[in-house]
């Protein structure tokens, strides 16, 4: 029997993808529904609308390549030639969105222009990660937020996908999670960006349930969504980072106005200037009695 292979939008359709997207797509309202600016972008994962409860009045969806609408016909997505921000929208998960084909290690915006970023299983898809992560950071204005999703290979989730690549290398087995990418562990996401001048904000892990298929099991062990998250934290099968760019030593100023030179004022001497003690008393100095 051969080894199955799961790819990336059939896994968000089995049990264990869908139990996976709602916890993220609920981790996520929560955290963007407070991020306030005016630009935000989310970079690939069109399964997930990262956006959709966030306020800002300009979002957009940026693709690397081909996206796979819920019909799971391809299609090319239209250059940001073709569609600049504000054009060329459509329907994406109950929003209306601005998709950008474009290289993710050299975005079609400006430095400083954004105030949001957020990449759910960005960096593990991405050829390059460390390009991608340096490009967030210039595009991102002081103070402004990413937000990154990543699968962690230490949890249970993770172990049996090595596994499974152990068994598939002999010709036999089935991928848990999707063939594509590779998993970036939590910690290690952190030093990324600490070297970049991010500061990380928040850090949360979820998804406690076992690897296991079908959706009875998934409900059996519902339990240890509750006991995870207290007793083995750092095991959950995903991970969410929010992350804070700061820019050391930065002060804000306003125009320069050029002043006109003062001129230098020096100290001069009093001359025949008597001592205080020496002066006459006050009353002797009036001229006539009351």
């Amino acid at each position: 029997m051969g080894a199955q292979i799961i790819g990336l939008h059939e896994f968000f359709e089995t049990p264990h993808g869908r139990y996976l997207r709602e916890w993220e797509q609920a981790q996520l309202d929560r955290v963007v529904a407070d991020i306030f600016g005016f630009h935000a972008l989310q970079l690939g994962m069109p399964d997930i609308d990262a956006l959709q409860a966030n306020r800002m009045p300009h979002r957009w969806l940026a693709s690397n390549g081909l996206a796979v609408p819920a019909a799971g016909t391809p299609e090319l997505l239209p250059s940001s030639d073709e569609s600049g921000p504000g054009q060329g929208a459509r329907p994406l998960g109950g929003r209306a969105a601005t998709d950008l084909l474009c290289d993710f290690a050299a975005l079609p915006f400006p430095a400083n222009s954004l105030d949001l970023i957020v990449l759910p299983h960005t960096l593990e898809l991405d050829p390059d990660p460390h390009a991608t992560l340096r490009e967030v950071e210039r595009v991102l204005v002081p103070e402004g937020r990413v937000v990154l999703c990543g699968v962690n290979p230490v949890s249970l989730w993770g172990l049996r996908q090595r596994r499974a690549h152990l068994y598939r290398r002999m010709g036999f087995g089935q991928l848990y999670l999707p063939r594509e990418g590779e998993f970036i562990g939590y910690w290690r996401l952190r030093d990324w960006l600490r070297l970049l001048s991010f500061e990380v904000e928040s850090g949360r892990f979820g998804c406690y349930r076992p690897a296991v298929v079908g959706e009875r099991w998934l409900e059996r062990f519902s339990w240890m969504d509750r006991a995870g998250s207290r007793w083995w934290p750092i095991f959950g099968a995903v991970y969410m980072i929010v992350a804070v760019k700061r820019v050391r030593g930065m002060r804000l100023l306003g125009r320069a106005w050029k002043s006109a030179a003062s001129r230098p004022v020096a100290t001069v001497p009093l001359a025949n200037r008597r001592p205080a003690a020496s002066q006459p008393h006050a009353e002797t100095m009036r001229s006539t009695p009351r």
